[in-house]
C-alpha cells in the first residue's frame, strides 16, 4: 500500500482552479478535468466572453455541456481511501512566462485573475475575496496580465481614444450634413425644374390647341363661305329656272288662245306675233350630288387627324422616356452576377429585321449563319448586307442580358434607325448609331464610330450586357466563373436601344440566354 501511495501524484487528481482533489469531477472537451462548481464558476465569471480551458485557454462553441466524469469520481473514491492528499504541484506554481499571484509569500502560485482596480493579480485562493466581498465584486478582472496600469492612466489612453473616435463621429456628422444639404438643395432643384417644365409644357400644348382651334376656325369659316356662294349660284338658277317656267307657261296660254281662233285669216294674222322662247337651261346641265359636296374636305381633315396621331404616337415614346429618366440618385454598377440579374430580361430576336443568311430558331433567341439563304419576307428593317439582326425589346430604363456565342460574334446595342444597308455603314460598330464588343478567337475589340479600341480580359464565350439607359452606361462583361468587366462605355444616349447580334463566320452562332 505505501509503495502505491508514492507512486501516485496527487497532482493528477486536483483540480488547476481550487488547487484541491477534484469533487464531481467533470472533463471539458479539450481533455482537462475540474471540479463542476470551479468550472462553472469560472465560466460564468466570463459570461460575457467565449467559456475557455483555464490551463489551455482553448475556446468552445458552443458553450460545452458538462458531464460527470464518472471513471475518475470512482478513482478518487478508491484512492481516498489509501489516505491520498492534495498537494500543491510544480505545474500550480508560476515559471519565468506566468502571471503570478501578488500576495502568495514565499513560492508563488499562478494568477487566474488580474484585477484593474487593485493594480494586483490573484491565484484562486486569494482571488475569492473579489468573489465574495460585495464592495470587491464591483472591480474589472481580466485575464492574467503582467502590466498593469493605473485607473487614471488607463483612462487618459482611453480618454484618448474616445476623442480620436469623436473627432470621426464629427466629420461623419459634417460630411452627413454636407450630403443633406446637398439633397436638399437638389429637391428645391428639381421642383423648380419640374414646376418650369409643366409651365412650359403647357404653355405650349395650349399654343397647340389654339392651333388646331384656329385651323378649325378657318376651316369652318371657309365652308360656310364657299356654302353661301354655292347656295347663291343654285338660288340663281332656280331664279332663272322658275322664270323660263314662267315664260313657257305664258307662251303656252297664248298658243292655246290662238289655237282655239275659229276665223283662219284672224289664226294666219296673229301667228308672227308670239314672242319667241328664249334659250332654255337645258336639264342635264345640273349635276346634283347628295351629301357629298364637301366631303372632300372632311376627307383632308379626316388625314390631317390621322397625321397628328401617329406623330403623337411616335414621339409620345421620346417625351414619356425624358420624364420617366429623370433619376437624381443613380445606383452604381452591380459589382456581382447575383446584382446584375436583378435587372435580367428575356431577349428576342426581330424576324424582320434579321439578314437571310442567318436561321432562326429556340424561339427566336438563336441565329445560325446557314450557307443556304432563308426564305423571308422582304420588309424595309431587314439588314441586307451584313449577317445582323436586332431585338424586338425597345430597351430603356436598366437591363441585363448574356448572350453565348460560338465562333465570330460582334455582341452589340443599337438604335433601331440604324442603316439597313451600305457597306460599313450599316454594320454595328461602325456608325455612331451603335457600340459592338468584338468576339473572335478568345480575344476581344469594341468598335464605336468605325474606331477600334483593343479589350482585354479572359476568354469567356458567354457575354453579359449591363445597360443603364439613363446613365449613358453600356458594359460588356465575360461570364464564366465570375463575372469580369471587358469594357465599358460613357455617353448619352438619345433615344431606346435594341439588342443584336453580327455574325461574321459562316456556320457560328449566337443565342441570348434565358435568365430567370
Amino acid at each position: 500500500m505505501a509503495q502505491q501511495e508514492n507512486q501516485l501524484d496527487p497532482v493528477k487528481f486536483s483540480c488547476s482552479i481550487c488547487l484541491d482533489l477534484l469533487k464531481d469531477p467533470v472533463t471539458i472537451p479539450c481533455g482537462h478535468s475540474y471540479c463542476l462548481k470551479c468550472i462553472k464558476d469560472f465560466w460564468d465569471e466570463g459570461e460575457k466572453k467565449l467559456p475557455s480551458c483555464p490551463q489551455c485557454r482553448r475556446t468552445f462553441i458552443p458553450k460545452p455541456e458538462l458531464l460527470k466524469n464518472t471513471m475518475l469520481a470512482d478513482s478518487l473514491e478508491e484512492l481516498k481511501k489509501t489516505g491520498l492528499r492534495a498537494a500543491p504541484a510544480d505545474h500550480c506554481y508560476a515559471g519565468p512566462e506566468d502571471v503570478a499571484c501578488d500576495v502568495c509569500s514565499g513560492r508563488k502560485l499562478k494568477a487566474v485573475k488580474s484585477c484593474l482596480v487593485c493594480l494586483a493579480s490573484y491565484c484562486q485562493k486569494h482571488l475569492q475575496p473579489h468573489r465574495d466581498a460585495a464592495p470587491l465584486k464591483k472591480h474589472q478582472l481580466v485575464d492574467p496580465c503582467h502590466d498593469t496600469v493605473t485607473a487614471a492612466a488607463e483612462r487618459t489612453e482611453r480618454q484618448r481614444e474616445m476623442e480620436l473616435s469623436r473627432q470621426q463621429i464629427q466629420q461623419q456628422i459634417q460630411d452627413r450634413e454636407k450630403d443633406v444639404k446637398l439633397l436638399q438643395q437638389e429637391v428645391e432643384a428639381i421642383d423648380q425644374s419640374a414646376d418650369k417644365t409643366v409651365e412650359d409644357s403647357e404653355e405650349m400644348f395650349t399654343e397647340l390647341i389654339s392651333l388646331l382651334q384656329k385651323r378649325s376656325s378657318e376651316v369652318k369659316q371657309q365652308i360656310r363661305s364657299q356654302q353661301e356662294t354655292e347656295v347663291r349660284r343654285v338660288r340663281e338658277l332656280e331664279e332663272k329656272l322658275q322664270q323660263e317656267i314662267t315664260d313657257l307657261k305664258r307662251r303656252d296660254a297664248e298658243m292655246k288662245q290662238l289655237r282655239d281662233t275659229e276665223d283662219h285669216n284672224q289664226f294666219l294674222h296673229n301667228w308672227p306675233s308670239l314672242s319667241p322662247l328664249s334659250q332654255s337651261t337645258h336639264s342635264s346641265n345640273i349635276t346634283i350630288r347628295p351629301l357629298r359636296y364637301f366631303q372632300d374636305v372632311a376627307a383632308a381633315v379626316s388625314e390631317v387627324r390621322g397625321r397628328l396621331q401617329d406623330i403623337l404616337r411616335d414621339t409620345w415614346t421620346n417625351v414619356s422616356l425624358a420624364v420617366t429618366e429623370v433619376d437624381v440618385l443613380l445606383p452604381k454598377d452591380p459589382t456581382s452576377r447575383a446584382g446584375f440579374l436583378k435587372y435580367s430580361c428575356e431577349i428576342t430576336l426581330d424576324p424582320n429585321t434579321v439578314h437571310t443568311c442567318l436561321l432562326l430558331s429556340e424561339q427566336n433567341r438563336k441565329v445560325t449563319w446557314m450557307n443556304q439563304r432563308q426564305s423571308y419576307p422582304d420588309h424595309p428593317d431587314r439588314f441586307s448586307d451584313y449577317c445582323q439582326v436586332l431585338s424586338r425589346e425597345s430597351l430603356t430604363g436598366r437591363h441585363y442580358w448574356e448572350v453565348e456565342t460560338a465562333g465570330g460574334v460582334f455582341v452589340a446595342v443599337s438604335y433601331k434607325n440604324i442603316s439597313r444597308s451600305g457597306v460599313r455603314g450599316s454594320a454595328f460598330g461602325y456608325n455612331d448609331k451603335s457600340w459592338s464588343l468584338v468576339c473572335h478567337s478568345g480575344s476581344y475589340g469594341f468598335m464605336y464610330n468605325n474606331i477600334h479600341t483593343s479589350v482585354s480580359g479572359p476568354a469567356s464565350s458567354r457575354i453579359g450586357v449591363y445597360l443603364d439607359h439613363g446613365a449613358g452606361v453600356v458594359s460588356f462583361y465575360g461570364v464564366s466563373g465570375t463575372t469580369t468587366l471587358l469594357h465599358r462605355v460613357q455617353t448619352s444616349f438619345t433615344r431606346p436601344l435594341h439588342a443584336g447580334v453580327w455574325i461574321n463566320s459562316p456556320g457560328k452562332s449566337a443565342e441570348f440566354c434565358k435568365l430567370k
